[in-house]
């Protein structure tokens, strides 16, 4: 398929050129230009606005950091007037009323919005092992098949369009609080010289093991957040999208206010950017000149 994808993230890059190697034709744009020219080592031809990237495609995903980047990017200027008969589809982490709300005004201007946001990040898009869960139509579904099955070995169809978005947000809730958790219990166990070998050896042989925590333990231990495959900023975006959620159906979500003040102070401490396991330096600050340094 000829596929535009706009946002040459983290995510976006590895899912770009993941389609363009698995037989698919695929224009990306970025905003900064800069960020997208490295792709056209691989085949992938770079648009110089997302008109040009739009235009020719058979569906456009969306890459992009939130609901008002996308209005902003798809919704103004000449973009907005080539939507007429494309098939849009948001990839990202959004709210459901937002995902619901583009796709009324896609709708207006004759294109086709559905959303289809994934779980995973680089190592699993360059494997196609994303979990990629359809908010929308079986026939949305099945036109986009052929791009869904190079990225996915199962993808999902969840349900009318807002489903897949709430199913993210329920998910990436648990990146954050899952984290925080281990975060706490390693701080009280190094604090407390108690070997962390004999820690890993019994939470791994109980119901309380989860594999991220394997995977977030070297980041944790050295202190190093650089290389991040998911931000400290964009997790908290996601955590204030799901604590808006449960406010709107009266969910008591305290636990969750406490991982978002955490996040918030991380992005106030210099550390928005880098791999949101920096977290860690909130719950188990360095002490002298090195506290609250990145790496």
């Amino acid at each position: 398929m000829h596929v535009a994808l706009l946002g040459t993230g983290v995510l976006g890059r590895a899912v770009a050129e993941r389609l363009q190697a698995t037989g698919h034709f695929v224009t990306a744009y970025n905003r900064t230009k800069a960020t997208a020219e490295s792709l056209a080592s691989s085949g992938i031809s770079i648009a110089d606005n997302p008109f040009e990237a739009i235009k020719h495609a058979d569906c456009t995903l969306l890459f992009l950091t939130d609901a008002p980047a996308i209005r902003s990017l798809l919704l103004d200027g000449q973009a907005r007037s080539s939507l007429s008969g494309r098939t849009i589809v948001q990839m990202g982490t959004i709210g459901p009323d937002e995902s619901r709300g583009l796709h009324k005004t896609i709708a207006s201007l004759g294109g086709d919005y559905f959303e289809a946001p994934v779980l995973g990040s680089v190592d699993e898009a360059k494997a196609g092992t994303l979990l990629i869960m359809v908010g929308g139509t079986q026939d949305h579904f099945q036109r986009v098949a052929p791009v869904f099955r190079s990225l996915s070995k199962e993808p999902r169809l969840v349900g009318p369009i807002g489903e897949a978005s709430t199913l993210k947000l329920a998910l990436n809730q648990l990146i954050a609080a899952e984290t925080a958790a281990f975060s706490l219990s390693l701080a009280l166990i190094e604090r407390s010289q108690v070997p962390v070998d004999l820690f890993m050896s019994v939470l791994k042989e109980s119901a309380l093991f989860a594999r991220t925590f394997d995977k977030k333990l070297p980041r944790l231990q050295a202190r190093n957040y650089d290389h991040p495959n998911f931000s400290t900023r964009h997790l908290l975006k996601d955590v204030e999208l799901f604590l808006s959620e449960a406010r709107e159906r009266q969910l008591c979500a305290a636990s969750l206010v406490g991982v978002r003040d955490l996040l918030k102070d991380s992005v106030a401490h210099g550390f928005g950017d880098v791999d949101y396991s920096a977290m860690h330096e909130e719950i188990s600050p360095r002490a002298g000149p090195e506290k609250r340094r990145i790496g």
